[in-house]
């Protein structure tokens, strides 16, 4: 079963998909495309039932009919031999897909997995050797600044993951860093960063947060400020499923060859009602033109 740390970083990928495209480019000097846009994809690379062969994240980098770039996000936290020899096969699965280049990035917060899964791995190709980017503690910037971390939560809440345990201050800034942020993007930056975290990390966010005034929702925030009550939990994941709907119907009307003006776009993307979304994107599925779609 996927841990919470396991859900959590992939959470972090789908919610910006633009994220792994900077890691890759400012942390690991890879070159991507500058095609403007990233987006989540399918990840079931299955052609029989399996439940085997679906890594954690599939993003593309480019149009989504023509996309220029494949990354595949795996989340390690422990050793394994199996799933190591997983990874070429979804690099060659993607790459037969997309015809494109692919990148598989592991994420490994433990320094011990992050070496095991830098090593080549052998395949059953002549001359081919396959060989996955890990982003491990050694990769990760330790993060002191709270402009810095308001700037780039991602990273921000990664570099807490990875070194706040052994380095109190970037635990610091970033609870310091939330104050620059919006109310609503910093308790979900919080809520991912505190899932992440280990048992003694956590403590250190409580001791924290405990003395502010803005709302959080871990479990030990959920004691102490009113949104972090389940209702206020329940707003938040509403509000995930209305975005995720979103991005759904706009990659619909995209694969029917609609072309969405902006002021439609912002309609769609500003829409809180799932259901409401749901029906857009089931006349969207059939619509020749955005007249069937929209009232």
């Amino acid at each position: 079963m996927p841990s919470p740390l396991h859900d959590s970083i992939n959470e972090l990928f789908r919610k910006r998909p633009e994220f792994a495209v900077e890691v890759l480019r400012d942390l690991m000097g890879v070159r991507v495309p500058e095609a403007g846009s990233a987006e989540v994809a399918s990840n079931d690379f299955n052609d029989r039932p399996s439940k085997d062969f679906r890594p954690d994240t599939v993003i593309t980098v480019g149009p989504t009919r023509d996309p220029l770039h494949g990354i595949i996000v795996e989340v390690q936290q422990a050793k394994s031999e199996s799933k190591r020899r997983q990874l070429p096969r979804y690099a060659a699965t993607l790459w037969l897909h997309l015809q494109r280049p692919v990148t598989v990035l592991c994420v490994c917060p433990d320094p011990g997995v992050a070496a095991y899964y830098t090593g080549p791995i052998k395949t059953g190709l002549p001359g081919y050797t396959f060989q996955a980017l890990v982003l491990g503690p050694d990769a990760v910037p330790v993060i002191t600044d709270p402009k810095e971390a308001a700037a780039h939560p991602e990273l921000a809440a990664i570099s807490v993951m990875m070194h706040g345990e052994r380095r109190r201050p970037v635990v610091e800034v970033f609870v310091e860093s939330l104050s620059l942020m919006e109310p609503e993007h910093a308790a979900s930056y919080y809520e991912y960063t505190y899932t992440m975290a280990s048992k003694a990390v956590q403590k250190i966010l409580e001791e924290l947060v405990s003395s502010t005034a803005w709302p959080v929702y871990s479990p030990f925030a959920k004691e102490h400020f009113g949104r972090g009550k389940e209702e206020g939990r329940e707003e938040g994941r509403e509000e995930g499923r209305a975005e995720e709907g979103a991005r759904m119907l706009l990659r619909i009307l995209a694969a029917r060859g609609l072309d969405v003006p902006e002021n439609i776009r912002d309609r769609i993307r500003t829409c809180k009602d799932v259901r409401e979304i749901e029906s857009w994107a089931d006349r969207a599925i059939v619509a020749t033109s955005l007249d069937e779609v929209f009232d």
